[in-house]
């Protein structure tokens, strides 16, 4: 097996008397998707922040690509290679599809291009934005102001501009939240095509747990700040204490 991509060991917060995330390890491989889940309250978003850097950690390390980046702020880490995609949508409502993705490829190309030159004038940002438009299903909606898409294209675009920074991790915080079936099965076959492309290693957190077990490698189950299981999707259907805790035998049969 290869060294990690992202080795997380005995990772804490406290909020006073209180530890939202007490102790939790968990190593991710290259082009690997990972899972993270549990019931609300379990720790997950407080884990997730201190990954990204919106969080410091009470304890632990976080180590990226072997490279310590503990408590690092996020700009810092985006630039390393994490990105990271919110459940509530991110975009620039008043610029179009494809001027939120030049947003990131402008930032992306700092040392290239002048962030004082509007990426419009500029054909190879506008000609990279329209190839990672194309990639999410989105070309056709290029010129189209991000405030009137759908909610499901919405989240597509905030996609789009995650994987215009480049990363070797990208870290989705509940990508179908708010879906249509619909809209919830075209974004989960996107996502699979991406990882099956090679390029990119996912940390995900979801709720639906059928999108789960479709995408993900391995499972991490998180309960109360602690780490309740982790495995295949198959062997945490079939964790007891995971179906007390959190499934119920109705999502699992």
């Amino acid at each position: 097996m290869s060294e990690p991509i992202l080795s997380v060991k005995d990772l804490r917060k406290s909020f006073g008397g209180v530890r939202a995330v007490d102790g939790v390890s968990l190593d991710v491989q290259p082009r690997e998707t990972v899972a993270l889940i549990g019931p609300n309250g379990a720790g997950k978003t407080t884990f997730y922040n201190m990954i990204s850097g919106r969080m410091k950690p009470t304890a632990g390390s976080v180590r990226f690509q072997d490279q310590d980046i503990t408590g690092l702020p996020p700009h810092t880490i985006s630039r390393l290679g994490i990105s990271r995609s919110f459940q509530i949508n991110n975009v620039f409502t008043e610029l179009s599809a494809r001027q939120n993705v030049e947003v990131a490829l402008t930032a992306l190309h700092r040392k290239h291009f002048s962030m004082f030159r509007p990426a419009s004038r500029n054909r190879a940002i506008q000609e990279e934005a329209d190839a990672v438009l194309e990639r999410l299903g989105l070309r056709h909606l290029s010129d189209t102001r991000a405030g009137v898409l759908s909610y499901g294209d919405k989240r597509l675009l905030e996609i789009a501009i995650v994987l215009a920074t480049r990363p070797s991790l990208v870290l989705l915080d509940e990508p179908t939240a708010g879906m249509t079936p619909e809209e919830t099965r075209h974004v989960t076959q996107l996502i699979k095509s991406l990882a099956a492309s090679g390029d990119y290693t996912f940390l995900i957190t979801e709720h639906d747990m059928h999108v789960v077990f479709d995408l993900a490698d391995r499972i991490l189950v998180m309960h109360r700040g602690r780490r309740l299981a982790e495995g295949t999707p198959e062997e945490i259907k079939a964790d007891p204490e995971v179906r007390q805790a959190y499934l119920g035998e109705e999502e699992v049969a």
